[in-house]
């Protein structure tokens, strides 16, 4: 398959890094509004370069399209490319708002309708990159619970966080216009849809968001009002299994804690590698006489896989026409629940998230 990158920046290389690894298509055309960074990728990965990421959505030999861009433009790009025909990678949170959210979702359906009528039933497939379900202790927690390990399942909680850098304000993230929100849809969302995984769907939501240290910090510059750099979430089932989570741009040493708590034991994920630590997944399970709990232990050596491990599902989606995990609505849900502790945090009380 003959892959277009749109987006050219830190996420959009090693996108074409995982596609290069994984040898599962080639890359042929590099977009960024920056011709330089666009420049840079097409001399290390052979292809061409160009700032108009129309030409990527128009071009008939091209069969797939990556979308590493900034918030603003995820969903333009990829209701264009669902319209044109072409499968589609695209970053978290795939949209600003539940409503651009909801748009994609309806593209989608009406791209795969038309192929329908046209006499092609190979589905279109719209990943989203949603890698973490990809990390390797986070997906062997996921297999463990599904066969039981700890039985029914409880409650999750995360805690997940990092301290910015200098600058951190005055980045792209702290305008509204472009990013919709702050640390909840940047590194809140992923936490959200690790919880909708683990536990299913979710109908409360209830939470608080702040700008405590980053607001201060931008001085005359008031984009950094305009986001969150603490997220504080609640959220129920209807079977009542609850996840509570805090991401946070004030954890001054990164932080990653996942932890699944059932009526027979516990997963508790640890790290993601790099600045995070170790990746490190512990699998507990409670006594029966209630004496300490045994523990067995996998630690990750390679937690970076989880982009080649996505890229290869996005394939393996395409091939075998169906739905990847991670998909078109379940950002479109995750952006719901992360709205519902907006409203709750602006307006008070619990939030309902009609299904």
């Amino acid at each position: 398959m003959r892959i277009a990158l749109i987006g050219c920046g830190k996420i959009g290389r090693r996108r074409a890094e995982a596609l290069r690894e994984s040898k599962g298509g080639v890359l042929v055309l590099a977009v960024d509004r920056d011709l330089a960074r666009a420049e840079s990728v097409a001399t290390d990965w052979r292809c061409q370069a160009s700032v108009d990421w129309g030409e990527a959505i128009r071009r008939d030999d091209i069969g797939a399209v990556i979308v590493s861009t900034t918030h603003d433009a995820l969903a333009g790009a990829t209701r264009a490319a669902a319209e044109h025909g072409k499968h589609v990678l695209v970053e978290k949170p795939m949209a600003r708002t539940p409503a651009e959210a909801a748009l994609v979702c309806r593209a989608l359906r009406d791209a795969q309708g038309n192929r329908r009528l046209a006499g092609d039933r190979r589905p279109l497939v719209v990943k989203v990159g949603f890698n973490h379900r990809f990390h390797p202790a986070i997906s062997k927690a996921h297999t463990l619970l599904e066969a039981g390990s700890i039985g029914e399942p409880y409650f999750v909680r995360c805690r997940y966080g990092h301290g910015g850098r200098r600058g951190y304000a005055d980045e792209w993230r702290f305008n509204v216009e472009i990013a919709g929100g702050g640390e909840l849809l940047d590194q809140g969302i992923h936490a959200i849809d690790l919880f909708r995984w683990f536990l299913g769907d979710f109908v409360e939501g209830v939470g608080f968001t702040h700008s405590y240290f980053w607001r201060a910090s931008v001085g005359a510059a008031p984009r950094g009002a305009d986001v969150e750099d603490n997220a504080f979430g609640l959220f129920r089932t209807t079977s009542g299994r609850v996840a509570t989570l805090h991401a946070s741009w004030t954890q001054w040493k990164n932080l990653f804690a996942f932890e699944v708590f059932g009526r027979d034991g516990y997963l508790i994920v640890e790290g993601l590698g790099r600045s995070y630590g170790a990746e490190r997944l512990t699998w507990g399970r409670r006594h029966p006489d209630w004496g300490s709990p045994d523990e067995e232990h996998f630690d990750f050596s390679d937690p970076e896989s989880c982009w080649r491990a996505e890229w290869e599902e996005f394939l393996a989606a395409i091939r075998e026409g169906r739905e990847p995990s991670g998909n078109a609505s379940d950002a479109w849900q995750a952006i719901r629940m992360a709205y519902a502790v907006y409203e709750s945090s602006r307006n008070g009380g619990v939030v309902r998230l009609p299904q």
